[in-house]
């Protein structure tokens, strides 16, 4: 099975020079990092996961380069898992694809299927399920930056949520770390989520700044809460929360803020923008 790209030539470009050249941008930007990333040849096992935002590479592009920045740096691990929100409504509560490849204009990625498989093995909600990523978005944008940074080089585990709920999040990390333990691997967790949407700047950025202090304080209900009390228009909490209830279960709890921006500090049209961030959850 292989899953071909669903937004190439929309959210990011579709011709494989013009992707790379749009990725250096991203990396090159003043939002971004400010230079290219220096990939290693050594793998140093120092992030666990990050957060990074989903739109258009030409809105949040330099600020999920911050993120990619880093893992540039410590090297190819063996499994990326993908996890972040169900925009289509297609599959199911938690939607695994456990079989075959996804295809970018920058080349294939292998799934990691035992992983994908053990994971729904263990879960009481994830299923394995193909219809839900057939045109999501917010997994597929990740990967020309993880191409970008190590070619082709790695396997992936694509995890949708319909579902996002702090019971869903806690299973299906649980779930991830039992099946970390048995199988060894070596892994990153990429967790997607863009904040705050289509709201003035300066709200955006005082709603966003409750999320964000929840995600760095470790605090999956509490940023649940803000969520639904606020009405953060956040639409990735599930994906956030899974990786904050997967790093004190693996012990990664120095989270860093990379980088924030809106939209509007992109395009300088403030009236109504999307939140977006860059978090990194580090062993230390």
């Amino acid at each position: 099975m292989k899953r071909y790209p669903a937004v190439a030539g929309t959210f990011y470009e579709y011709e494989p020079e013009k992707l790379k050249e749009q990725i250096k941008w991203a990396f090159t930007h003043k939002l971004g990092p400010g230079e290219l990333p220096k990939p290693s040849k050594e793998r140093k096992k120092i992030t666990l996961g990050v957060i990074v935002p989903h739109a258009g590479y030409m809105y949040s592009g330099p600020i999920a380069a911050h993120s990619y920045y880093r893992l540039a740096e410590e090297g190819v691990p063996e499994t990326v898992i993908l996890i972040g929100p169900n925009h289509t409504g297609f599959g199911t509560a938690v939607s695994i694809m456990t079989k075959g490849s996804w295809i970018t204009p920058l080349g294939e990625v292998e799934i990691d299927e035992e992983f994908a498989d053990a994971i729904v093995k263990r879960s009481s909600i994830a299923a394995p399920d193909e219809r839900a990523h057939a045109y999501e978005h917010s997994l597929e944008v990740q990967l020309p930056f993880l191409q970008f940074i190590y070619e082709s080089k790695f396997k992936i585990v694509p995890i949708t949520l319909m579902l996002q709920t702090p019971e869903v999040a806690k299973d299906l990390a649980k779930s991830i770390h039992e099946v970390w333990n048995t199988l060894e691997r070596d892994i990153i967790v990429i967790a997607t989520t863009d904040f705050t949407h289509y709201e003035p700047h300066s709200i955006a950025t005082r709603k966003d700044k409750l999320a964000i202090e929840k995600i760095v304080n470790l605090d999956s209900e509490g940023l649940y809460k803000v969520v639904e009390e606020y009405n953060i228009s956040m639409c990735g909490p599930g994906a956030a929360m899974t990786l904050i209830e997967l790093a004190k279960l693996r012990d990664a709890k120095n989270v860093v803020l990379l980088a924030y921006a809106t939209s509007g500090d992109i395009t300088r049209d403030k009236s109504a923008v999307v939140g977006y961030a860059s978090i990194q959850f580090r062993y230390y």
